[in-house]
């Protein structure tokens, strides 16, 4: 194999890995934002710590 071709290998090794972690990058980060977003719904579905701990019998 000659340099020519060799350095053509390398390059296109290089820019697949360069392009499977920007991909894993954006991945993440939007998993993140997905995630703190779930927090923040959960955080405002919780009831009212009093509510349901006591029951009215009188009816």
């Amino acid at each position: 194999m000659d340099i020519a071709a060799i350095s053509m290998s390398m390059s296109t090794a290089s820019l697949k890995q360069q392009s499977s972690l920007a991909l894993m990058d954006k991945v993440k980060g939007d998993t993140e934002e997905k995630g703190n977003q779930m927090v923040e719904m959960l955080k405002q579905s919780v009831p009212h710590p009093d509510l349901g701990r006591q029951i009215d019998l009188k009816g």
